[in-house]
């Protein structure tokens, strides 16, 4: 086969011999060098003799660079590929964005509590240790709305069943949640009404805070009984709470006796279950079901389970998997209010990685040292110093450890703290001389759990 046949381009459109003008049509401008013509379809080539087949080259040429009608199949393959990529990218892009929004905006606002705090600045305690954090979490007790079911519908008034003073230690390697009873007898300073009236400063029973002036007269209230800022507060409610764990799967508790509490809609078997929305809520709000039927005793089981809960969150990895920290997120923000610092998905989410490399026995949870109070044994005071001590290990952002009530850590019967300070940390005088070296006190311990042990060690 000839040398300038194999070699040569593949087919031109026209085969029409360059001097010869195409009919009717302008003649074409003169190339710029010489070419040579290549073979025509009308015209048979060597290549076609019999026994002769096409040359691979000129086959993997035309491959390459198209189809003879000029449609460049692969190219525009690699269009239409690269257009259905982009399409599914931005669809996922405004998916997640949607998902973003819609949690966003579940998230409700407290702007009235900002503005009372405002109003009242001068008079509450300084900021704490850098970066450390103090949160006070409120479990709403309102029977308004989808609540009447769990009591009568008294017009919306509000009641903190449960109050939670969470403190964020500055290097994110431990959390301390301390209980403050309801029952507690504390200075309520005058508040602001939903009525925009205005209440007067009196000595009463701790949640009515909540019930007369919402979570600025509660936050005012725990900030002079305690000495601690309080930086954002959230305020969570019932339905909010049964979703959260049915978006967990469930937590398991252990009984070591069948419960039967009809104010609680509450009957479960003793022994090892799992709770979901309703069966966990009634857990944790029934009183006449368990033991004595104190206030003291739900407080205990209710920080247990909170344990519980931290630990399922933790260890089925629900913060790294989208798809179950989706439902979790939903059910979470759909029945929050905070204040303006904590009212986005990103601060909510700041916050929570923050806490998730806490290991979770140093998730801590106890009750601030309390005693009948003496003139109303129904009633709950603080016992001092220990609680002194407690309010002063948060502030300072010093460590401080729990032990199971009644263990060679703690003291026996009135669940005070031993807080390994010395000798004259309530006031009195002190034997140690002011030369005498100065030991490092011992880290005080009070009764309480940790996320670690759980309901069934």
């Amino acid at each position: 086969m000839d040398a300038d046949v194999t070699d040569s381009p593949p087919p031109a459109p026209d085969h029409r011999a360059e001097d010869e003008p195409r009919p009717d049509t302008p003649t074409p401008p003169e190339p710029a060098g010489p070419t040579e013509a290549g073979p025509t379809e009308a015209g048979p080539t060597e290549a076609d003799a019999p026994g002769e087949q096409p040359d691979a080259t000129t086959t993997t040429t035309a491959t390459a660079e198209g189809a003879p009608d000029g449609s460049n199949t692969p190219r525009h393959w690699l269009r239409w590929t690269a257009l259905g990529v982009s399409f599914l990218v931005l669809a996922a892009a405004g998916t997640g964005w949607w998902f973003y929004k819609k949690l966003d905006n579940n998230i409700r606002t407290d702007t009235t509590a900002a503005a009372e705090l405002e109003r009242y600045e001068k008079e509450r305690p300084p900021p704490g240790a850098d970066n450390a954090q103090n949160l006070l979490l409120i479990g709403s007790d309102s029977r308004a709305g989808n609540n009447s079911r769990y009591g009568r519908d008294d017009g919306g008034s509000q009641r903190s069943d449960t109050t939670i003073l969470l403190h964020l230690a500055a290097d994110r390697k431990s959390a301390t949640a301390v209980s403050l009873p309801r029952d507690l007898m504390a200075d309520v300073p005058d508040c602001l009404k939903q009525d925009g009236t205005r209440t007067k400063a009196r000595f009463a029973q701790f949640n009515e805070a909540f019930e007369v002036g919402g979570a600025a007269c509660t936050i005012r209230t725990v900030e002079k009984l305690t000495g601690i800022r309080v930086d954002h507060h959230m305020v969570v409610d019932f339905s909010g709470f049964k979703d959260m764990v049915d978006a967990v799967d469930g937590v398991e508790v252990c009984l070591k006796q069948p419960v039967d509490d009809r104010q609680a809609h509450l009957k479960l078997p003793a022994g090892r279950q799992t709770l979901h929305g309703e069966q966990a809520l009634g857990f944790v709000r029934a009183r006449h079901g368990f033991g004595d039927g104190s206030d003291t005793e739900r407080m205990d089981r209710q920080q247990q389970f909170l344990g519980s809960l931290v630990r399922k969150v933790q260890s089925n990895g629900v913060l790294l998997n989208p798809t179950r920290l989706y439902p979790v997120l939903d059910a979470m923000t759909k029945s929050l209010t905070t204040d303006p610092g904590l009212n986005s998905l990103k601060d909510l989410y700041d916050l929570v990685r923050g806490m998730r490399g806490i290991p979770t026995d140093k998730v801590q949870f106890l009750t601030v040292p309390r005693r009948p109070y003496t003139y109303d044994s129904n009633r709950d005071e603080l016992v001092q110093p220990a609680a002194r001590v407690l309010f002063q290990q948060l502030r300072d952002d010093r460590p401080l450890q729990v032990a199971p009530a009644g263990s060679t850590e703690t003291d026996k019967g009135d669940g005070n703290a031993r807080t390994g300070t010395p000798e004259g940390a309530d006031g009195s005088a002190s034997d140690d001389k002011p030369d005498d070296p100065v030991s490092p006190s011992p880290a005080p311990t009070y009764p309480g759990s940790n996320a670690a042990v759980g309901m069934c060690g």
